[in-house]
């Protein structure tokens, strides 16, 4: 397949988003699907325009799904304004431990017991598929971040965290299977892999968000100067977390989910900061900065009106927030677009095996489902709202990095081919199942809302 004929399958699916997204946000159908179907069609399975194999892309497979969970991790955290403090806080955070704690520990013992798989290939598969995926989750997150929706809330910080919170699982399968140092009795394992990369890699993104954060505003505020270039901001400050994380040791997904949540946060203390200084009512200012999103779809960043903007204490912050988090939009849906289109063109070649056809339904409608009681037990999470949750557990990129990492960092070639099946068998359907209910599912939920009111 010729470069000029990616480009030409690659700007028809952008057009065709263009011309029928509208519609799509009514269907039960959503973008991934189709994306997948590309895939298909491009592939052996259709046209047979390519025919890639993993095992010959594994290394640019790693490399391409570790880009667009990165730029969907800063999406994310950019997108959660509430404080730290906040108690909405505590559902994702016990979804992104407690839940994928409970996931590896029952996809473990469905591996060894029912799939003959050793403890270390199992624990390594329970890696894999823990983590929710923040790219293909964006109908169920939040929408922007005066979004306080507990739903979208938890589902946002559970698929930020828990692509992170992962690494030290993998790292502990990998291990398991000899390849990679865990230390007598593990104590490698905990000190580095858990304590240490998890710390440092947090550490490292919240101090680079809001340190980058406030020197961007003081700037603004005091010499009108570093204004423009947003996207080189955002791009520049997953580019620097992620790096600085991974050269630490650290996890860099970590540190580019705190990042952006450290951006955002920052920008959120200096709008209280203004609010304050200079008597503006919180309503007015919330007004405000509705009319900044609008003023910003319509002027150039260059323009006299943006830099005006831009350097207004009263709309500085939010003028920053809103123009970095919506080119990382826009990056993030072309991410989800390049990642699901590979998945469809490597279905041809992957060894498919009959436990699919009970692991699948054993991830999606067993074990998620246990995972989420168990996590949010004792919570003031409603039943509907945990039910959703429950379903809502999407799999897909980040599974596939992971998946990719695995085998670029030692895993036996003797389990290969089963990790690869049963992932790629989890990631598809989820992509099918979750992409045709989304849409009813989550306008049920908005009226029952609505209702409720």
């Amino acid at each position: 397949m010729t470069f000029a004929l990616w480009l030409t399958v690659g700007g028809a699916l952008l057009l065709i988003m263009v011309i029928s997204g509208s519609m799509l946000s009514r269907l039960p159908v959503s973008t991934s699907m189709l994306y997948l179907l590309a895939g298909l069609v491009i592939g052996p399975l259709g046209l047979a325009l390519a025919s890639p194999r993993l095992a010959d892309h594994v290394v640019l497979l790693e490399h391409l799904t570790e880009v667009i969970v990165l730029l969907s991790l800063f999406t994310s955290g950019m997108k959660m304004s509430l404080g730290l403090n906040d108690q909405r806080w505590f559902p994702p955070l016990r979804l992104a431990l407690g839940s994928m704690v409970a996931t590896v520990v029952l996809i473990s013992v469905a591996g060894v017991a029912l799939l003959g798989l050793p403890v270390g290939a199992a624990v390594l598969l329970g890696g894999i598929l823990a983590p929710t995926d923040p790219v293909l989750a964006t109908e169920v997150q939040v929408d922007d971040p005066a979004d306080r929706d507990q739903l979208r809330f938890a589902l946002t910080g559970e698929g930020g965290l828990n692509d992170g919170t992962a690494f030290p699982v993998v790292m502990l399968g990998l291990g398991l299977l000899g390849a990679h140092e865990l230390g007598t009795l593990g104590w490698r394992w905990l000190a580095v892999d858990v304590l240490w990369a998890t710390g440092a890699g947090l550490a490292i993104g919240a101090a680079l968000g809001t340190g980058l954060g406030r020197l961007v505003l003081y700037l603004r505020h005091r010499h009108h100067e570093a204004t423009g270039y947003e996207n080189f901001l955002a791009l520049g400050l997953i580019a620097l977390a992620y790096g600085l994380a991974v050269l630490a040791q650290a996890y860099g997904f970590l540190a580019v989910f705190a990042a952006g949540l450290a951006l955002r946060h920052s920008a959120k203390l200096d709008s209280d900061a203004a609010v304050a200084a200079l008597g503006i009512a919180p309503s007015a200012h919330a007004e405000a900065a509705a009319a900044l999103s609008v003023e910003h779809a319509h002027h150039s960043p260059l323009s006299a009106r943006a830099e005006q903007m831009a350097t207004d204490p009263r709309h500085a912050s939010a003028y920053m927030a809103h123009a970095v988090l919506s080119f990382n939009e826009q990056l993030d849906r072309i991410g989800e677009m390049a990642g699901v289109v590979v998945v469809g063109l490597l279905l041809w070649a992957v060894p498919w095996m009959p436990a699919a056809l009970w692991f699948v339904p054993l991830m999606l409608l067993v074990v998620r489902p246990l995972s989420v009681a168990a996590a949010l037990a004792g919570s003031r999470i409603s039943p509907s709202q945990r039910r959703l949750i429950a379903w809502f557990g999407i799999r897909g990129i980040g599974s596939l990095y992971y998946l990719s990492y695995a085998i670029n960092h030692g895993l036996p070639a003797a389990h290969v081919d089963t990790v690869v099946a049963l992932t790629l068998a989890v990631v598809v359907s989820s992509i099918v199942l979750h992409g045709i209910s989304v849409t009813p599912l989550m306008a049920r939920y908005r009226r029952r809302r609505r209702g409720a009111r």
